[in-house]
């Protein structure tokens, strides 16, 4: 496996700036997550690896090595798609074993057996070999995908929003065998979302794109608990993080310049008549009025949207509570936890 680098990449289509400047690095054996909306440039950053597109500006390294000008062929990377990508009239083993069957490659048929069979037991669909692909559910398709790229071994696997097309159990359990699979491997991963709990699950470092500029580099647990920006605060936590004006809670202790306070629902204290304030929410900054206006019961927790003064609050709530929409309550949060951010929306 390799390590990546993309130094000063510029991409434009048009008028349309794709990437701005973009500086990445991957390391070896790293699963690298590059998270962001549909326009941010993930796909394009993707392509550019591969070979696929060529940047305006800039250089991509693969291994400490200048490919920016070279063939797609010659930089082995495996490309993994949100569509299945298979060849239809071929059954589960001629897939997989398709990248091995190539004149450049020389392997033998019992070598080429002998992956296959390693790649499906890996990805626990050694029952299928002999089945029509057409014959699978959706979750199967894309673990036969998965495994055409696998099965080679190539530099880098660059992915891009694989799951996005499944249900959510699929989802689930393909994040979980795909993380399994990528640590047995040691493989270096680069693999695109618009999915925060794709990105905070299965990086171990997670890239926040915004408009073909990265905003932050880190650790699925810095980015959530120290976000640089409200973009980058926006873009991990569910349920969403609350990014509410410093007016709505009198303080006198906030940083000079915080116009926007940012606190995780987790992080909101509610005081009514389910609940008297405990030490920890006695020693509270405020407690202000609000108004249930929704809630959401996910069995595990509840979680309430609050009006409070015009702003609509986010708070998880004791699922052993019965709460009512119309419901009036009191409600603050724990300071030490808010996150400041000035007018620019930086984090101060």
């Amino acid at each position: 496996m390799a390590n990546i680098q993309l130094k000063h990449i510029n991409k434009s289509f048009g008028s349309t700036k794709a990437l701005k400047s973009l500086d990445l690095e991957i390391k070896h054996g790293e699963f690298f997550v590059l998270l962001g909306p549909t326009g941010a440039g993930k796909t394009t950053t993707l392509r550019i690896i591969a070979g696929l597109e060529k940047p305006d500006q800039g250089a991509v390294f693969i291994d400490d090595e200048d490919v920016t000008n070279l063939q797609p062929a010659y930089r082995d990377t495996a490309f993994v798609y949100q569509q299945y990508s298979l060849y239809p009239n071929y059954n589960v083993f001629d897939n997989l074993a398709f990248p091995l069957r190539s004149p450049i490659r020389k392997i033998s048929q019992s070598e080429i057996q002998t992956k296959v069979q390693e790649i499906a037991n890996l990805l626990k669909i050694d029952d299928k070999l002999r089945s029509s692909v057409t014959s699978l559910s959706g979750g199967e398709m894309q673990r036969v995908a998965i495994g055409r790229a696998l099965i080679r071994k190539p530099n880098i696997f660059l992915m891009d929003e694989p799951l996005s097309s499944l249900d959510a159990k699929l989802r689930e359990i393909l994040r979980l065998e795909l993380k399994r699979i990528q640590m047995e491997m040691e493989a270096t991963i680069l693999y695109v979302t618009h999915d925060q709990v794709e990105a905070m699950t299965m990086a171990d470092n997670i890239g926040v794109l915004n408009q073909g500029m990265l905003e932050q580099v880190g650790t699925p647990a810095e980015i959530y608990n120290r976000p640089c920006s409200t973009y980058v605060a926006s873009r991990l936590g569910s349920p969403r993080i609350n990014l509410v004006p410093t007016s709505l809670f009198e303080s006198e202790v906030l940083p000079p310049g915080t116009t926007t306070l940012g606190i995780r629902p987790e992080d909101i204290l509610l005081k009514d008549n389910h609940n008297h304030p405990s030490s920890k929410q006695k020693s509270a900054m405020t407690w202000v009025d609000g108004t249930v206006s929704s809630v959401e019961n996910l069995g595990a927790e509840i979680i309430l949207e609050i009006s409070v003064n015009g702003e609509e609050v986010q708070a998880i709530a004791d699922p052993e509570k019965n709460y009512n929409a119309g419901e009036n309550l009191e409600l603050s949060f724990l300071t030490e936890k808010a996150l400041h951010f000035n007018q620019d929306g930086q984090l101060i």
